[in-house]
């Protein structure tokens, strides 16, 4: 591993095969930390997750604790200490396809298969001071039990049917489509050790049963599941539908033993999220936001909502801060929070009864999950940074003092080093920007530049991140600089509000005053610069090209390029609207400005896209060889170029794209940067490689 780790940003298939952690869970009685870890599955065409557990007192090895082929996922520990999860293991026939769930006995052993199902599970909830499990899975429509899903399942796995009628919007999120099974919420029960007819269930039986939670909200049921530490109730999010295909969150609450449900919190205007229920079950944190509106840039806040009344209380009413709750502090006093702040996401710690905020953590590193052990003194965290991925920590929740543990892998050595950038934009607005530098960057020898665009937009580069990841690049012998415009999080909710519904104002502006400072650098050649960006980055540059020739390339990544077009086809198309309208599409579209377009553009764009569907890249494309200021000759060859990937989404996931994806682009920049040819990778066939 420490090999892997010393060639990880200068071989491809070091970097694509190094491990990835995500997530965290603890047991009840703080004893025990698992997490997941991903890497190159045994076909190479993806990735699987292996749980491991990683000792929360430091001094042990972390430990390996699953071992199938095709991966582990959504681990949870039940009260008892089992170690519950889903997984696809050998054994099940065409109609059970999808992940099964199962369970590592506290006491250890071998995992037991809980219960398997057509359609899969995929996610356990398991309370913390009971043996009360919900699980989350699929139903079809039409089905009011198991075993009617089970022949409906069947019934259209053996037809090959993939049709779907749809009565609603949305009908596809993200990469995926939706319907005809919608999520639903279940009990996990123990099966009766006899069945109808008195005869004894063998050991080859599934162990359990499930009893249907949300009945009758069908796509209505939103997803988002809370269990109180006792068990005895869920809070959950309800989809509630508006006029003109629009939506709003609600919350309800479930109560577990029978099922029954009533709202909870509902507003028209806003929009609720769950979180974590306190150790006494009467108040859950939660996150209400009103609506955006082309004027109105949302704003995440804090609340406490009492689970019997419905009463509203309002925390950290003096933050200017986005704050999402992660875990309570075990007597009830007050909870952690996350938020983005300032180029990292530091832990908060957010008083209950007075609503006062404190932050935790200071180092510079972004917190994507939190957990307390139930002594209350320490919490346990995953961390990440521009100088290492993500990690697991222990925190001094009286001192802030953090410190790393064992964790599965160690950290890659960086090819350079880490520094900030700070300009002002053009209304004096502070705009700040990491810059990641080769080591041999100097006035003797300065750096080609690129300027990398983040998505979102409502984003910051302040968290490590596999599909770009600006390391590969200092490799090379780059500078990247990682800023954070008008529209970023943590800097404030006024400046969120300044680039609203309006890309192409301060988001732009910012960009340029703060490559303008970076270029005035010493160890920054300005002569040889370069802009990317993907998904609103993407936007930002094709809107760039349109609007300057500073750069020598470009590189925009599954981009937003005719906004009229984008807005009714993306797969949340309700909420577009309410961000771009139309005086956003006229004024700030970037294919309006295709004919100034005289800087050689690389578009990459995956068929399975729909948050920014296929249509952008293909117009984009077409207009760019028929419009720009650089069209194709009469050969019908260009200077710009296009990457497709029929079989990727939103992001390129597979290992083997990836290393496309990062090979393309660098021949890209090399061309028009340093003057060097670019060689396509030979698994495009269009090079013979050579032998030897």
């Amino acid at each position: 591993m420490t090999q892997q780790s010393s060639r990880i940003f200068s071989d491809l298939d070091h970097y694509v095969a190094h491990p990835r952690l995500s997530g965290l869970t603890l047991s009840p009685d703080g004893s025990r930390l698992v997490t997941t870890v991903s890497t190159v599955n045994t076909a190479g065409d993806g990735y699987s997750g292996a749980l491991w557990e990683i000792d929360p007192s430091g001094s042990r090895a972390a430990r390996r604790l699953t071992r199938s082929a095709k991966g582990e996922a959504a681990p949870g520990f039940s009260a008892s200490g089992d170690l519950y999860f889903t997984s696809v293991r050998p054994g099940e026939t065409a109609a059970e396809k999808g992940s099964a769930l199962y369970k590592l006995p506290a006491d250890g052993g071998e995992s037991v298969l809980i219960h398997r199902r057509p359609g899969g599970v995929s996610q356990p909830h398991c309370a913390q001071r009971s043996e009360v499990v919900l699980v989350s899975a699929p139903l079809l429509p039409g089905a009011h039990t198991e075993e009617e899903h089970k022949q409906l399942h069947t019934q259209r796995e053996e037809a090959s049917v993939k049709a779907i009628l749809h009565t609603g919007y949305p009908v596809r999120f993200w990469d995926h489509d939706l319907g005809p099974a919608r999520p639903s919420l279940f009990a996990l029960e123990s099966a009766p050790e006899s069945d109808d007819d008195g005869a004894p269930v063998t050991g080859d039986s599934e162990q359990a049963t499930l009893r249907q939670l949300t009945e009758g909200l069908g796509a209505r049921f939103g997803g988002e599941v809370q269990l109180s530490p006792d068990g005895t109730t869920a809070l959950i999010s309800v989809i509630v539908p508006e006029a003109g295909a629009d939506q709003r969150t609600a919350l309800a609450v479930v109560d577990v033993s029978n099922g029954e449900r009533r709202i909870i919190a509902d507003q028209p205007g806003y929009t609720f999220s769950t979180g974590v229920i306190s150790p006494d079950g009467r108040i859950a944190a939660v996150v209400r936001s009103a609506q955006p509106t082309p004027q109105r840039a949302p704003q995440p806040q804090l609340h406490l909502l009492d689970l019997h009344t419905g009463a509203l209380t309002r925390l950290a009413e003096a933050a200017d801060l986005w704050l999402s709750p992660a875990a309570w502090l075990p007597d009830g006093s007050g909870l952690l929070a996350l938020a983005d702040q300032g180029g990292r996401g530091p832990v908060f710690r957010v008083d209950a009864s007075t609503g006062a905020v404190q932050q935790v953590t200071t180092e510079d590193a972004t917190y994507s999950a939190v957990v307390v052990h139930p002594e209350g003194g320490t919490a346990y965290g995953v961390r990440s940074s521009y100088a290492h991925p993500e990690e697991v920590v222990s925190i001094d929740l009286a001192t802030g003092e953090t410190a790393r543990l064992q964790n599965p892998h160690v950290r890659p050595a960086l090819p350079g080093r880490l520094t900030e950038v700070t300009a002002a934009g053009a209304d004096g607005a502070p705009v700040r920007a990491w810059l990641a530098l080769p080591a041999e960057a100097s006035a003797q020898q300065p750096a080609p530049l690129l300027l990398w665009i983040h998505g979102g937009p409502l984003n910051s580069w302040n968290a490590w991140t596999w599909r770009w990841n600006p390391w590969l690049m200092v490799e090379q012998g780059y500078a990247v600089l990682l800023p954070d415009p008008a529209l970023s999080t943590g800097y404030g909710q006024d400046f969120v509000q300044r680039g609203w519904n309006s890309w192409g104002g301060h988001p732009f502006t910012d960009l340029m005053a703060i490559t303008d400072v970076t270029e005035a650098r010493e160890d920054i050649d300005p002569t040889r610069t370069a802009a990317l960006g993907g998904s609103f980055g993407g936007y930002m540059a094709n809107w760039i090209a349109g609007q300057t020739d500073r750069f020598s390339a470009i590189v925009t990544h599954a981009s937003l390029w005719a906004l009229d077009q984008f807005g009714p086809t993306t797969d949340m198309a309700s909420y577009w609207r309410n961000e771009l309208d139309e005086r956003m599409a006229a004024e700030h579209s970037p294919h309006l400005h295709v004919e100034k377009i005289v800087t050689p553009m690389l578009v990459i764009h995956g068929d399975k896209d729909y948050r920014v569907p296929i249509g952008e890249g293909l117009r984009l494309w077409y207009e760019l060889l028929a419009k720009s200021g650089l069209p194709a000759d009469e050969d019908g060859k260009t200077a710009h170029r296009f990457l497709y990937f029929p079989d990727e989404n939103h992001w390129v996931l597979s290992p083997a794209h990836a290393k496309i994806w990062y090979q393309v682009v660098s021949g890209f920049l090399a061309e028009h940067l340093l003057g060097e040819e670019a060689v396509p990778p030979a698994e495009l066939g269009l090079t013979v490689p050579e032998a030897g």
